[in-house]
C-alpha cells in the first residue's frame, strides 16, 4: 500500500505510529477498530501496520476513515502472553511486535503501540531501540483516576522492573514530570516518592538516599519536589507524579483497578435490590455513565515505556476498540510534542546528580545501622 507516500507528496504533516495489530486478546479485529476510531478523532495520523495481511487488509478495508492511511507490512508469527521474553529475544524476528519497534528504531514512525506481552515489548524495547543515555531501569507509566483539575495522575514504575535503586528512583522522577509536562499539559508538576508514611525517619535507605536525589534535581528537572507521600496519596489532588519501584506500583495499580470493579458491582447490586432502587437508578442514569466514563480504564487505557529510546505505548491485552483508540490518541500526542526528545534533554541534565546516588546511599545505610 502506498498511500502515506501519497500524503507525505500531498504537503500534509502526517504523524505516523507503528502498531503491533496481533498482540491482544480480542485479536486485530479489535486493534484495527481502535485505528479506525483514532483516525476517525485525528485527520492527520497515519498507520504501519504489522500483522497477517491478507487478515489485516480486509479488516481494513472495511474502515473507511482508515482508507489511504495504513501501510500494512507482514509478519506472519505472534508473540503470545506466555511467550517468556528472553525466548522472543531468540527467536522473534519474524514477529509483529518485533517488525512494529523496528520501524520506529528506522525512524519511519514516531511511535509503537501493542497490545501484547509486555514483558517481550520491554526487553525487545531494550535491545532495538536501546535505552535513553544514564537510564539503567526504563520504567512504565500510567495515570490515575484523581482529583487534580486535569483529572488524572501520573504513576511509575507499574511492573517494569521489581526492583529500583535510588538513582532509578530519581530518574523516574525526571521522567514522570516530563511525561506530565507533556501528555497532562503540567508546566511544573509536583513529585512524591511513596513511603510508607511520610516522616522523614520512614522507609529503606535506598528511598532517603532517592529522597535527597530527587530534591536536588527540581531545578534541572522543573519539577517540584513534595518529599514522601503515602497510598492514599496517589488518587489525591496535592501531587501530580508518584515515584515508586514496580513491584510496588504493579500491586497498587492491580488493587485499584480491582477495588474500582468490586465497586461497580456493588453499586449494580445496590440499584438492583428492589423495586424503588431500580427507578433511583434510572433516574441517576446519566450522572452514573459519567461517573463509568471517569473510573474506566479503557479511557486511560497505555502504559508508556520511559527511558527508551523511542515512544513505546503498551495498551492492556485485553483493550476493546475504545480501549486501542486511546492508547493511540496517547502515542500520538506524545509524538507531536516531542515528548522523548525533551526527556533525554532532561536525563543528560540529571546526570551530575545521579553520580552521587551510590555515596548517598551508603551513607544512609551506615547512618540507619548506628
Amino acid at each position: 500500500m502506498t498511500a502515506l507516500t501519497n500524503q507525505t507528496e500531498a504537503g500534509k504533516k502526517t504523524t505516523i505510529l507503528s502498531v503491533d495489530a496481533m498482540g491482544g486478546d480480542l485479536g486485530p479485529s479489535a486493534v484495527v477498530a481502535g485505528l479506525s476510531n483514532a483516525a476517525s478523532q485525528n485527520p492527520d495520523l497515519g498507520f504501519i501496520v504489522h500483522g497477517d495481511r491478507a487478515e489485516l487488509l480486509k479488516l481494513i478495508s472495511q474502515n473507511k476513515s482508515l482508507d489511504g492511511r495504513c501501510d500494512i507490512r507482514d509478519a506472519k508469527d505472534v508473540v503470545s502472553m506466555t511467550d517468556k521474553p528472553s525466548q522472543v529475544i531468540r527467536t522473534g524476528k519474524n514477529t509483529s511486535m518485533w517488525s512494529a519497534l523496528e520501524t520506529v528504531r528506522t525512524g519511519e514512525a514516531s511511535g509503537c503501540i501493542s497490545c501484547g506481552n509486555t514483558g517481550a515489548l520491554m526487553a525487545l524495547g531494550m535491545i532495538r531501540l536501546r535505552r535513553l543515555p544514564g537510564v539503567n531501569r526504563p520504567a512504565i507509566a500510567v495515570l490515575w483516576p484523581s482529583r487534580n483539575p486535569q483529572g488524572y495522575n501520573v504513576m511509575l514504575d507499574v511492573g517494569a522492573d521489581i526492583r529500583a535503586d535510588a538513582e532509578d528512583l530519581m530518574h523516574y522522577a525526571v521522567m514522570g514530570a516530563c511525561y506530565a509536562r507533556n501528555g497532562l499539559d503540567i508546566d511544573r508538576p509536583r513529585i512524591g516518592l511513596l513511603n510508607v508514611g511520610v516522616e522523614d525517619h520512614k522507609g529503606r535507605a535506598e528511598l532517603h538516599a532517592a529522597h535527597k536525589l530527587i530534591a536536588s534535581g527540581t531545578k534541572s528537572g522543573n519539577y517540584d519536589f513534595l518529599g514522601f507521600v503515602e497510598g492514599g496519596d496517589i488518587p489525591d489532588a496535592s501531587v501530580d507524579v508518584i515515584v515508586t519501584d514496580g513491584f510496588t506500583g504493579n500491586i497498587a495499580l492491580k488493587t485499584g483497578e480491582g477495588t474500582a470493579s468490586l465497586i461497580g458491582d456493588f453499586l449494580k447490586q445496590a440499584f438492583r435490590y428492589s423495586f424503588f432502587s431500580r427507578i433511583a437508578a434510572l433516574l441517576a442514569r446519566s450522572s452514573l455513565r459519567r461517573l463509568s466514563n471517569r473510573i474506566d480504564p479503557r479511557y486511560v487505557n497505555g502504559g508508556v515505556f520511559l527511558g527508551l529510546n523511542g515512544t513505546v505505548v503498551k495498551s492492556h491485552g485485553s483493550a476493546d476498540a475504545t480501549g486501542v483508540a486511546a492508547a493511540v490518541n496517547l502515542a500520538f500526542q506524545l509524538s507531536k510534542s516531542d515528548f522523548n526528545n525533551e526527556l533525554a534533554t532532561r536525563l543528560a541534565s540529571s546526570t551530575d546528580a545521579s553520580q552521587s546516588a551510590t555515596a548517598i546511599e551508603t551513607e544512609l545505610k551506615i547512618d540507619m545501622k548506628t
